[in-house]
C-alpha cells in the first residue's frame, strides 16, 4: 500500500471555556497550486454559556494583507459539526466584493481561492463547562 503525503491539517482549536469574547485569527497555512477542492469540518461542542460562534475560513490574494471570506459556520448554543466546501474553478457570475468576517451565516464563496488559508472566529459571550471549537482543512 503506498503512503501518500497529508492533504488535511487542523487550523483552529479554540477552548471555548479560557477564551473570552474576542477575535481570534489562526496562523496562515499554504494553499497548494492545482488544488481542486477546499472542504472545511468545524466541530462545535457547547458544554454551558456562551451566545454566539462565527467562523470564517478565508483566503488571501495579496500575501495576508487583506483576507477574504470563503466560507462561514455559524455556532450557537447547540453541539454541532459542519462541513462546506469550496472549489477555485467555478467562475464567479459578476464581480464579488471581499468581506472580512461578515460573509452570511452558512454560506459560501465559491471561485476566490488565493494562495492561502486561515481561519477567523468571533467569540460573543461566555461559554462555559467543556465548550470548544475545532476547524479541519482538507485540500485535494
Amino acid at each position: 500500500m503506498a503512503v501518500h503525503p497529508l492533504r488535511s491539517t487542523g487550523l483552529q482549536s479554540l477552548s471555548l471555556t479560557v477564551t473570552t469574547a474576542g477575535t481570534y485569527p489562526s496562523e496562515a497555512i499554504s494553499i497548494p497550486m492545482g488544488a481542486s477542492v477546499i472542504v472545511a469540518q468545524a466541530a462545535f461542542a457547547r458544554g454551558a454559556g456562551g451566545t454566539t460562534c462565527d467562523v470564517f475560513v478565508q483566503t488571501s490574494v495579496d500575501n495576508g494583507s487583506t483576507w477574504i471570506d470563503i466560507m462561514q459556520f455559524a455556532f450557537a448554543t447547540t453541539t454541532v459539526t459542519k462541513i462546506s466546501a469550496v472549489r477555485p474553478y467555478i467562475a464567479t457570475a459578476a464581480n464579488v466584493t471581499p468581506t472580512d468576517g461578515s460573509l452570511s451565516d452558512n454560506t459560501i464563496l465559491d471561485g476566490v481561492i488565493g494562495d492561502r488559508l486561515r481561519v477567523k472566529t468571533v467569540v460573543v459571550g461566555t461559554y462555559l463547562g467543556a465548550s470548544s471549537l475545532a476547524v479541519d482543512i482538507c485540500i485535494n
